[in-house]
């Protein structure tokens, strides 16, 4: 876990896929890499498992979180569904 105030490494592109194809022609494993390049095990071993499990695709960009926005809104259609939704359950309020 991070501590307060702790500095993180930031490393190219170029030398994680490096390391990852060294990795899986057998060149070498976690620890090795790691020792060779002054990288910490976990992070070569965390690279290797993103590099597999995300469709072989390391790009250097910050993921999103939370759930996706829909591009088109469509506010005029939303608020018909809307307003029969409301005369559906009042319909229902009255019949009881």
């Amino acid at each position: 876990m991070a501590t307060k105030g702790q500095k993180f490494n930031k490393y190219s592109y170029e030398l994680k896929i490096e390391i990852i194809h060294k990795y899986l022609n057998g060149e070498g494993g976690y620890t090795s890499l790691s020792k060779e390049y002054g990288i910490p095990k976990k992070t070569v071993e965390t690279w290797i498992y993103q590099y597999k499990h995300k469709n072989n695709d390391m790009k250097d960009k910050k993921y999103k979180r939370g759930r996706r926005k829909e591009e088109n809104i469509d506010y005029k259609e939303r608020y018909e569904i809307l307003k029969k939704y409301q005369a559906f359950l009042k319909a229902q309020r009255e019949r009881k």
